[in-house]
């Protein structure tokens, strides 16, 4: 690797939003804030109901103004925090800008409130003026949730008392997570590691490493099972308390809403996904088979097949996910490029940083920033494909307004999984070695199991956790044991599971941040094999309709915007031809298998 941990061409360069976390233009924003949401309050608080349609119109429109407004101070807040919990200045920052965002949202309750509950007859009219176009899939949306909306001072009580409740259990389990280091012997040397670095060594070719690796991971969060069983806890209770308050059938319920996708389909989603199990311990032991041994262990699931452990440059990796880009459009490798060239990314993993990996859009006006954790591997090629294509996605939806500017969570994923396979497509063209394309075979497998049937697991774990906590405090055995049985089902008797591994779902953050988020990526991957599949059979005709979904952000229904590529996802047999795509890399895998035999 040719960087260093502070290596200033590999970090994020904040000035692009603000010149510094102590600047007056930062301190200008963040203090009006409270004059401006409370000037809007006094101007519409109790009245949008008796407001004629257009004034009703002009209303949202300000309250649109607004939210990009609180949106670039608090986003880039957000960030620094991200890119070093441990620095003072920015847990301070952080900590005023939560608090901040608890008043704000006190103070803005009141008008999404009123508008989900306007009367018919009105709410009809507002959809209709022609103006409202670009508003009426917004309105439709939260309308939605008028069953479940509390009064005004209720919906702020919750939002004051999540300061110090879900809110404070959220940022207690980013700094300790982020703060950890571990200690490990590599090569004979007692070395220190962040989780990210471990976590890379599941690639090692050394089994004994790779078992180290995890199990040392996952010791660290044994270690603090006592902070990680009240958080989890917690943020399970919390949840089930408001849902009863808002009269939800099920913790799910509300996520399924918000994703405009009913709970019988999200079930089938799931069930197609679990039927299919087989088809993920038939690889798993193709790889065991591969490696050498009767059977894997989960610290084995990605292993490399071929002897030698290649690492990637982080400009050879940086070409490598442009160029993908730009054989599909050169506008889109334009777009990735610019990430780069404007340094919009911090690369390198550290003490203190987020793990993993995101890209944030902040709004329409502000370019959007990837946060990574590159440890040189081809999955961290991958990964820079993956959160280059959810910066895209936020760059093309720009062109919406505010409203309308995030992706539905099960569209949310659409562009980084396509990337993803615009990657993988390019390496397999460009390798003639029968090895070299095995492994990258190999890979692509591992990379859609794990976003489909993990991401499954995942949202099973979740809604047990739910469901258990709601009833009585669950002890870590508890958690665990919910944990193997659901990793149980995936891997049968193909995969064994490391003793640490009890502890694989004290570090996921999904749980944390975006309550069963997880399914938008089974969702997302099976939509891109369709997808990816129609592009291979149509090539260029197939291109606009792509980009229109891209740009149409949050502007349409899941089902709508699918519908822009000629894609219909309330097919029975839909998600079904995702497994069948698996199911013949499988076969092509195993062909390539016998035929490197011969």
């Amino acid at each position: 690797m040719n960087m260093t941990n502070s290596d200033d061409r590999y970090m994020w360069d904040m000035t692009i939003l603000y010149p510094s976390p102590d600047s007056p233009e930062l301190d200008m924003a963040l203090s009006s804030l409270d004059s401006e949401t409370e000037l809007f309050r006094e101007k519409y608080f109790s009245v949008t109901a008796s407001l004629p349609p257009l004034n009703q119109l002009e209303a949202i429109m300000e309250y649109e103004r607004l939210q990009v407004s609180i949106s670039k101070p608090l986003c880039y807040a957000h960030l620094l925090f991200a890119s070093d919990s441990g620095n003072e200045a920015f847990r301070a920052l952080s900590q005023r800008c939560t608090e901040l965002s608890s008043r704000i949202s006190q103070r803005l309750l009141f008008f999404e409130i009123e508008l989900i509950n306007l009367e018919e007859d009105a709410f009809e009219k507002l959809l209709r003026l022609d103006e409202s176009a670009n508003y009426r899939h917004f309105l439709r949306s939260i309308r939605r949730f008028r069953p479940y909306i509390l009064k005004e001072n209720e919906e702020q009580l919750l939002t004051r008392k999540n300061l110090t409740g879900i809110n404070a259990f959220t940022r207690l389990f980013d700094e300790l997570s982020a703060s950890f280091l571990h200690k490990m012997e590599l090569d004979g040397e007692e070395r220190e590691f962040t989780g990210e670095e471990l976590l890379s060594m599941l690639h090692h070719p050394s089994a004994d490493i790779r078992f180290r690796s995890l199990a040392t991971f996952l010791d660290k969060y044994a270690e603090n099972g006592i902070v990680y069983n009240s958080v989890f806890n917690n943020m399970a209770l919390d949840h089930a308390e408001e849902m009863e308050l808002r009269g939800y059938r099920t913790p799910i319920q509300p996520t399924n809403i918000g994703n405009e996708i009913p709970d019988e389909a999200v079930e089938h989603l799931l069930s197609v996904t679990e039927r299919n199990y087989g088809l993920a311990q038939r690889y798993f032991n193709i790889k065991a088979n591969l490696l050498g041994i009767d059977k894997i262990r989960n610290c084995d699931i990605y292993a490399p097949v071929a002897p030698d452990l290649k690492k990637y440059d982080f400009e050879t990796a940086r070409e490598m996910v442009v160029s993908s880009y730009s054989d599909y459009d050169c506008k889109f490798g334009g777009i990735i490029d610019a990430f780069f060239r404007e340094r919009r990314v911090d690369v390198m993993p550290r003490r203190g940083k987020s793990g993993g990996a995101f890209a944030m859009g902040i709004s329409p006006e502000s370019p959007p920033f990837l946060l990574l954790n590159y440890t040189g591997t081809l999955r961290d090629i991958a990964t820079i494909a993956h959160e280059a294509g959810h910066g895209l996605h936020f760059v093309l939806s720009g062109k919406q307004n505010m409203l309308n500017y995030h992706p539905p969570l099960p569209l949310a994923e659409t562009a980084s999984v396509f990337g993803e396979m615009l990657l993988t497509r390019r390496l397999l063209e460009n390798e003639n070695d029968t090895t070299a394309r095995k492994s990258l075979l190999c890979a692509k497998i591992e990379d859609i199991i794990a976003t489909t049937f993990r991401q499954t697991v995942l949202t099973r774990f979740e809604l047990r956790l739910h469901y258990e906590r709601k009833n009585r405090l669950l002890s870590n055995d508890t958690i665990s044991e919910i944990w193997l049985e659901e990793n149980g089902k995936l891997f049968g008797d193909s995969v064994e599971m490391i003793p640490a591994y009890r502890w694989g779902w004290s570090y996921i953050s999904h749980f944390i941040h975006s309550r069963f988020y997880c399914y938008s990526y089974t969702f997302a991957e099976l939509l891109v094999l369709a997808l990816f599949q129609k592009y291979r059979e149509e090539g260029e005709s197939f291109k606009p309709g792509y980009l229109m979904l891209l740009e149409s952000g949050g502007s349409r229904s899941p089902y709508e915007t699918a519908k822009l590529c000629g894609i219909d996802i309330t097919e029975n047999d839909f998600w079904q031809k995702g497994y069948d795509f698996l199911a013949d890399l499988v076969d092509d895998l195993e062909n390539s298998i016998m035929n490197s035999k011969k």
